[in-house]
C-alpha cells in the first residue's frame, strides 16, 4: 500500500489503538484518521506525539464520513467497550456490536478493506477448544457480556451476504504492552504485578478456585503488542482469505511464569503470594485458553513471536520502569 494512504483507526486513544498508529507511523504512514472517545485525559499521552491527518469523536464519525467524504483506503476498526466487568449488555450492545456494524455497511457500500477487533472472550470457559472455525462460532457460549458482544458480531458477520472485498476479524487473546496505563483494573496481569512488585516487593496472584488448576496454574496464551500490531500490519499489506483468524501465540503459560518473568525484569527475585478470587468474576473466569493459529500459519505468516520472557523483559525495562509510552 502507498505510504499516502488514508487508514482509520478506531480506538486510537485506547491500548491497542495508540499502538496501531505508532506502529503505522513508524511504517511512514501518517494520514490517519484517528477516532475515539477523546475526552478522557488518562488517554492522551496514548497519541501524543503521533502523526495523523485527522482526529473524530467516536459519537461524530458517521456524521463526519458524510459531510467529509474523504477517501479512504483501510479501516482497523479497534474501538470497543473492553470491560469484562460491565455487566451491562445494552452499553456492550450499542459500542461493540451496533457501532460496528455501521462501520461494516461502511466499508461494505465504499469497498474498502476492513481489520476488526473480535476477542477470544468469545470462546467461554474453552469447553469447545480455541479454533477459529467458522462453523464453531454460532455454538460458542462466552461468559460476560463483553464476549457476548464481540461473538454476536461475529455471527452478524459472517451470514453477511455484502461485504468489503477484504476483511478480517481478529480473536485477540491476552495482549500485553505499552499504552494500557488507563486501563485500571483492565490493564495487563504484567503491568499489575510491576506495580505491586514496586510498592510491595511482591505480586498478588489469584487463588485457583478449580481442583484440576494448582493456584498459580492458571494458563493464558500471552502475547506481546508488537506481535499483535505486526499481524495487523501484515493483514493491510498481504489480505489473505478474508476471515476471522485467532490472534494468539499458540502457546499457554502460566501466571506464576509471567509473575516470575516481571520480577526477572527488574532483576529481582520472585516473591508470590495467592489471594482469593473476587466473587463478580470467580463464575466467568477463564481457567485456561490457547489459540489454535494454524489458520493465521496457514494464510502465510510466518514470523516468530516474542517469548513470554522476552515480551514481557522489553515492556518492563523499556517502557515500565521509565513510565514510557509507545
Amino acid at each position: 500500500m502507498e505510504k499516502t494512504a488514508t487508514i482509520v483507526v478506531t480506538g486510537a486513544a485506547g491500548f491497542i489503538g495508540s499502538a496501531l498508529t505508532k506502529y503505522l507511523n513508524e511504517k511512514g504512514f501518517n494520514n490517519l484518521i484517528l477516532v475515539d472517545d477523546f475526552s478522557r485525559p488518562d488517554k492522551l499521552p496514548n497519541f501524543e506525539g503521533k502523526n495523523f491527518k485527522a482526529t473524530v469523536e467516536r459519537e461524530n464519525f458517521f456524521e463526519w464520513l458524510f459531510v467529509n467524504k474523504p477517501s479512504i483506503d483501510f479501516v482497523f476498526h479497534i474501538g470497543a467497550r473492553t470491560d469484562t466487568t460491565e455487566f451491562n449488555y445494552s452499553i456492550h450492545q450499542r459500542l461493540n456490536l451496533e457501532y460496528s456494524k455501521k462501520v461494516w455497511h461502511y466499508c461494505t457500500v465504499h469497498n474498502i478493506p476492513l481489520v476488526y477487533a473480535s476477542s477470544a472472550a468469545t470462546y467461554g470457559s474453552g469447553e469447545q477448544g480455541y479454533d477459529d472455525d467458522h462453523n464453531l462460532v454460532f455454538t460458542l457460549r462466552p461468559l460476560n457480556p463483553y464476549g457476548i458482544s464481540k461473538n454476536e458480531f461475529d455471527k452478524w458477520v459472517l451470514h453477511q451476504a455484502g461485504h468489503p472485498h477484504f476483511w478480517a476479524g481478529l480473536k485477540f487473546f491476552n495482549v500485553y504492552g505499552p499504552n494500557e496505563y488507563h486501563k485500571g483494573r483492565m490493564a495487563s496481569v504484567v503491568m499489575h504485578s510491576f506495580y505491586q512488585i514496586k510498592q510491595h516487593g511482591v505480586v498478588r496472584l489469584f487463588k485457583s478456585h478449580r481442583a484440576d488448576f494448582e493456584d498459580g496454574q492458571q494458563l493464558r496464551d500471552f502475547i506481546y503488542i508488537q506481535d499483535v500490531l505486526k499481524i495487523c500490519f501484515w493483514l493491510m499489506e498481504v489480505r489473505p482469505e478474508s476471515g476471522i483468524y485467532n490472534v494468539g501465540t499458540g502457546i499457554e503459560r502460566s501466571f506464576e511464569d509471567l509473575a516470575k518473568a516481571t520480577f526477572s525484569g527488574l532483576d529481582m527475585s520472585p516473591n508470590i503470594i495467592y489471594v482469593d478470587m473476587p466473587e463478580d468474576i470467580r463464575d466467568t473466569y477463564q481457567y485456561f485458553t490457547q489459540a489454535n493459529i494454524n489458520k493465521l500459519r496457514n494464510a502465510g505468516y510466518r514470523e516468530e513471536f516474542y517469548s513470554l520472557e522476552k515480551g514481557i523483559d522489553d515492556y518492563v525495562r523499556n517502557f515500565l520502569s521509565g513510565g514510557k509510552y509507545y
